[in-house]
């Protein structure tokens, strides 16, 4: 039953909409925080979401899962990863995110290999090592902070690194849920659980009343913006 001509289509597809979605957040990052971001990106892909669920006529198997603690795993893992991204978005120009992004697919390979048992071969095992030499050069500067980078560059490029391992543990995590869950229960209880944990981090932000944490009230335009982002990224979900 594999598919891998439509597998591919419907990757790329979501990988575009998604570099859609981080442009947009890219653009309102000085005005939102991460977890505020995060909150707006999960909270109006629901509405995306639920219609998708009805009108393919899986409303009942998505909001009835299996295993109810490996969606929450599955949204821990998830919303931190993307509270990262958009953190590493506020720090660094946005083509630079996107290549240090490209180690989750290198890192996928090599955890579904020692995960999952899934046979790797040498042509997939030197392409996943040419890449991650490819990450490692654009890193590299960041973090050895020399040629005048800025600690906070530095912070972000380690962000987005944490957040592509973190995206790997989630693929892998997926693979294994999709044996037990459907697609839709997949897709609306992370928007859900994201939606709750990044609601959390709006007393983090009283406390700690700093750009990273503290929401605000964003104007029209903003507002609209992370609005599309939301639901440009749950169809990228789906």
């Amino acid at each position: 039953q594999n598919r891998p001509g439509r597998a591919i289509a419907l990757k790329l597809g979501a990988v575009f909409l998604f570099m859609v979605m981080a442009a947009l957040i890219k653009a309102v990052s000085g005005d939102v925080a991460p977890g505020q971001a995060v909150f707006f990106r999960s909270l109006f892909a629901i509405p995306i979401i639920v219609i998708w669920m009805w009108q393919t006529g899986h409303l009942h198997d998505g909001l009835i899962p299996s295993n109810i603690m490996a969606h929450v795993w599955r949204g821990l893992f998830g919303t931190t990863a993307m509270g990262l991204t958009f953190a590493g978005l506020a720090l660094l120009p946005l083509p630079e995110v996107t290549a240090i992004g490209y180690a989750t697919p290198m890192f996928t390979v090599i955890l579904a290999a020692l995960l999952l048992g899934e046979r790797v071969r040498i042509f997939r095992l030197s392409a996943v090592a040419l890449g991650l030499v490819g990450v490692s050069i654009v890193i590299a500067p960041r973090l050895s902070m020399s040629d005048g980078y800025s600690n906070a560059a530095t912070l972000g490029a380690l962000f987005v690194l944490g957040a592509a391992i973190l995206r790997a543990l989630v693929q892998i995590h997926v693979r294994r849920l999709v044996q037990t869950d459907s697609t839709t229960a997949i897709v609306f209880y992370f928007s859900l659980t994201a939606t709750c944990l990044s609601l959390a981090t709006l007393p983090l932000g009283l406390v700690f009343p700093v750009p990273a944490f503290a929401w605000t009230a964003p104007g029209f335009d903003i507002l609209g913006l992370v609005i599309l982002a939301g639901m440009i990224g749950g169809v990228a979900q789906i």
